[in-house]
């Protein structure tokens, strides 16, 4: 991360009110200024998708499955501390399902089908597909620039694409906010932004020179969409993305949830919430497994974006470096001749999630936890279950 200096004003009540004022006069200006004229009609109808696109597996077949994923599962889930939920799938078809140990620790409320985990970055799949669908519909370009949204925003040369990519060199709000922020107040989306134009934290690295992973992109595309869409964020997901796939759990986490938190815990302490726990995009969206599967599913059948476009998703676009690693837009790539992995990780306090589409295979590998268990990210080992190859990848956390 680039080197910069701040000056850390301190926050009275005085300050508050003007910062909350000239916030709110931010998002009106911002909100009229260098955009497409917006459309008030609802997104377009959403087909759920088609379970006859997978083909069938005999049933000796799936019993094989099942039986190696679950010696799997005892042995380095289940049998390690594992509390969560898991979903193993081919050919959209349930292989295996589990659900193991405690939701909420304070009412030892058992984790269920119905629980939702927070997804950590395995968000921005959401994010980032509901900004495609977006450009599909013709009311954004991949190369409108950040000044067509955020005007006062002083990083030049960003586009939409960059965002989606992460290869735009913006600042990580995880570390500058994290340094320089009156931790008392959870900071939302549009605090980043204003923080961003007020004390300009250095840029890590030149527009589209090279791949480096920030968070504050996924924050700024979950604004854009707020912007095109005329609502806010958590209930554009709810109405035109989650209820429409079917993906009745699932839900995005904002301030007007502050008092519903259930904590994520380490081996033995809880994690409270924090002063960046409000902010969406990169980050915040609840679900299931049950859910997830879903969306696989959704991805698989096209049912919610074109072939192409997600063709487009799944390009390659940080090539400077050679190697068998990459990122599309708003997906982890994995090409080894034959096998082609898309898949994100997700990483926040307690919370460690795992989100493996193995597409050679037309297999899926959806494990959440709600307390700290980095076995969670081995269990893309399934995948010799399916290829008959002994794993040896290392996936990005």
């Amino acid at each position: 991360m680039g080197s910069f200096v701040l000056f850390c004003p301190q926050h009275n009540n005085t300050l508050s009110v003007i910062r909350t004022i000239s916030f709110i006069i931010s998002f009106i200006v911002l909100c009229s200024c260098g955009q497409n004229p917006v459309s008030k009609t609802p997104a377009t109808t959403i087909s759920v998708a088609n379970d006859s696109f997978f083909n069938p597996m005999p049933e000796a077949e799936i019993k094989k499955y099942r039986q190696e994923i679950s010696d799997y599962y005892d042995t380095n889930l289940a049998g390690k501390g594992f509390n969560g939920s898991i979903i193993v799938a081919k050919n959209g078809q349930v292989l295996f399902e589990d659900y193991k140990g405690i939701y909420n620790f304070a009412t030892r409320e058992p984790v269920t089908e119905h629980t939702p985990f927070h997804l950590a970055s395995i968000s921005k799949t959401f994010t980032g597909m509901t900004v495609l669908k977006l450009w599909e519909e013709g009311r954004i370009s991949l190369d409108d620039s950040l000044q067509k949204f955020f005007p006062k925003l002083p990083y030049h040369g960003v586009t939409i694409k960059m965002l989606l990519n992460h290869r735009s060199g913006l600042p990580n709000y995880l570390y500058f906010m994290d340094s320089c922020w009156n931790k008392k107040v959870k900071a939302t989306n549009w605090d980043v932004v204003n923080f961003m134009i007020e004390h300009k934290p250095a840029a890590d690295v030149q527009p589209g020179k090279s791949y480096h992973y920030c968070n504050t992109n996924f924050i700024l595309l979950a604004l854009v969409i707020e912007i095109v869409t005329q609502q806010p964020f958590p209930q554009y997901m709810k109405d035109s993305i989650f209820t429409p796939l079917g993906l009745k759990d699932s839900y995005v986490f904002s301030t007007a949830d502050t008092l519903h938190y259930i904590p994520t815990y380490s081996v033995t302490k809880p994690f409270f919430m924090d002063h960046l726990d409000c902010t969406y995009g990169d980050k915040n969206i609840y679900s299931t497994v049950r859910d997830l599967f879903q969306w696989d599913k959704v991805l698989y059948t096209n049912s919610f974006l074109k072939k192409t476009t997600l063709d487009m998703a799944f390009t390659p676009y940080s090539n400077e470096r050679k190697s068998m690693h990459n990122y599309g837009l708003a997906w982890h790539l994995y090409f080894n001749k034959s096998d082609s992995i898309i898949y994100h990780n997700g990483k926040w306090h307690g919370s460690n999630t795992s989100f493996t589409r193995l597409i050679q295979d037309t297999a899926t590998i959806i494990v959440l936890g709600n307390k700290v268990n980095n076995n969670i990210y081995r269990a893309r080992e399934m995948s010799s279950i399916f290829s008959g190859r002994k794993d040896t990848t290392k996936l990005e956390e």
